[in-house]
């Protein structure tokens, strides 16, 4: 990049990494096999949580590989339009790009089997500046789609830590349909270890590590300077140096759960972006995970002032 090119493009304060897919939903909560039109759109953990942060009024930025496909046009569109920097994103002609169907209530479908996304590796964010961000974001999900992008994992970690110019975050995010708990319950927890913030619902700590309350889990993960505990509409606990804190969930009539952890995080960096503490950092989270809740997509087009 020139100076003219780093002036049009400022560093962003988050960087995500991770896959994302195209995705088809029912346009209201019907299922799938019941569903008269569905809606294309797209979805994935990491660009979900840059997405809502971009809203929220921060620079941020997502990484990822995709097929050089219409679906991966699409979701490279898709997200620039959400205000979220894809410059660093790849086109892969020989693999696919990902899709998955919500099923409103009952889960999703996926077909992501040999993706672009699959095929990443520590090479393919060698040009990505993740030092210059405050945040790094990753999710669980990546170590577990191939050897390649496992270690694409340890890089980002072991960059990040090293240049210690920013913060890494982690959501755990165990996808059982990607590798069973008895698999991923010592990576994962590994993982979490081994940043600065991270993301965990009870009811996963509970399947990956037999948790039963939020102090279980930080007796299990005691490292990161922020660990929050989510424990869906009961609420969210923050543990830190300074104790741990409180905030209860927004009573919220739910359409479809998917996304809502995603924006949970989001809400949460992006108020901490903006310097706010720990109990307008959880309700920050719980306001945006609010919103998707009531919705059968991952990014509600509701943006907001930087929280």
């Amino acid at each position: 990049m020139n100076i003219a090119d780093h002036a049009a493009h400022p560093s962003p304060a988050l960087i995500a990494l991770g896959e994302t897919m195209a995705l088809l939903t029912p346009h209201d909560a019907s299922r799938l096999t019941d569903a008269e039109s569905l809606r294309l759109t797209v979805g994935g953990a990491e660009s979900n949580v840059a997405a809502h942060v971009a809203m929220l009024g921060h620079r941020t930025a997502w990484v990822s590989a995709l097929g050089d496909d219409a679906l991966g046009h699409r979701v490279r569109r898709t997200l620039a339009e959400q205000g979220v920097d894809t410059r660093w994103v790849a086109f892969d002609a020989a693999a696919p790009t990902g899709v998955y169907f919500k099923d409103p209530g009952h889960g999703v479908l996926y077909y992501r089997a040999g993706s672009a996304a699959s095929r990443m590796s520590p090479a393919s964010i060698a040009a990505v500046p993740l030092e210059d961000a405050a945040i790094v974001h990753i999710s669980g999900i990546t170590p577990a789609l191939s050897a390649d992008c496992a270690a694409l994992t340890e890089t980002v970690i072991d960059r990040v830590t090293t240049a210690g110019t920013g913060l890494l975050s982690f959501d755990v995010n165990h996808r059982a349909a990607l590798w069973a708990a008895s698999t991923a319950h010592p990576v994962l927890r590994d993982l979490a270890n081994r940043s600065d913030i991270v993301f965990v619902g009870l009811d996963e700590a509970h399947t990956l590590w037999g948790c039963n309350a939020p102090d279980d889990v930080r007796a299990l993960i005691p490292a990161p300077a922020h660990l929050i505990v989510k424990d869906g509409d009961v609420g969210a606990t923050e543990f830190s140096d300074a104790g741990s804190v409180f905030v209860p969930a927004i009573p919220t009539e739910v359409v479809e759960a998917v996304g809502a952890g995603d924006a949970y995080a989001a809400g949460w960096l992006a108020a901490h972006l903006s310097g706010a503490p720990a109990d307008q950092r959880l309700h920050a989270g719980h306001r945006r995970a609010h919103l998707v809740l009531q919705s059968t997509e991952d990014v509600v087009d509701i943006a907001g002032p930087a929280q």
